[in-house]
C-alpha cells in the first residue's frame, strides 16, 4: 500500500539533530526525523528511519520508518516500513507492515471514516 505524498501539504519538518519536547498539532503533513517526546496530530505524519518518538500519534495517514512508543490512530491508513518499530496500540481501517517491520501491541481495524469511495 504505497501512498503518494502531496508535498505541498508538508507544513512541519523536525530535523535529525533536533530534540523536541511538547505536542505538535497541524492540519497539513509533518515529517519527524529527530527525537520527539509528545503527541503528534496531523493530516499526515511521516516518521523517518532515524526518528524516535515517544507519544501518541493521530492522523489521516501515518508512515513509520523509525521507532515509536505510543498509540497510533488513523482515519485512513498506517504503513509500518521495514525499518519501523511500533510499541503501542493501533486503531486504523488499513494497516500495512513491511517485512522486517516490528509491531508490539493491540490492533483494532476500524471502518474508514473518509468520504472517498
Amino acid at each position: 500500500m504505497k501512498k503518494e505524498i502531496d508535498l505541498s501539504k508538508m507544513e512541519t519538518v523536525i530535523g535529525p539533530e533536533t530534540h523536541f519536547q511538547g505536542d505538535i498539532k497541524t492540519k497539513g503533513f509533518v515529517r519527524l526525523d529527530g527525537n520527539i517526546q509528545g503527541n503528534v496530530q496531523a493530516e499526515g505524519v511521516i516518521i523517518g528511519d532515524k526518528a524516535r518518538v515517544t507519544g501518541n500519534i493521530s492522523g489521516t495517514n501515518v508512515f513509520i520508518g523509525g521507532h515509536v512508543t505510543g498509540n497510533v490512530v488513523t482515519t485512513q491508513s498506517l504503513e509500518l516500513q521495514h525499518t519501523g518499530r511500533l510499541t503501542g496500540d493501533i486503531h486504523t481501517p488499513h494497516l500495512s507492515i513491511a517485512e522486517g517491520g516490528f509491531f508490539e501491541g493491540r490492533c483494532t481495524m476500524t471502518p474508514n471514516t473518509s468520504q472517498e469511495a
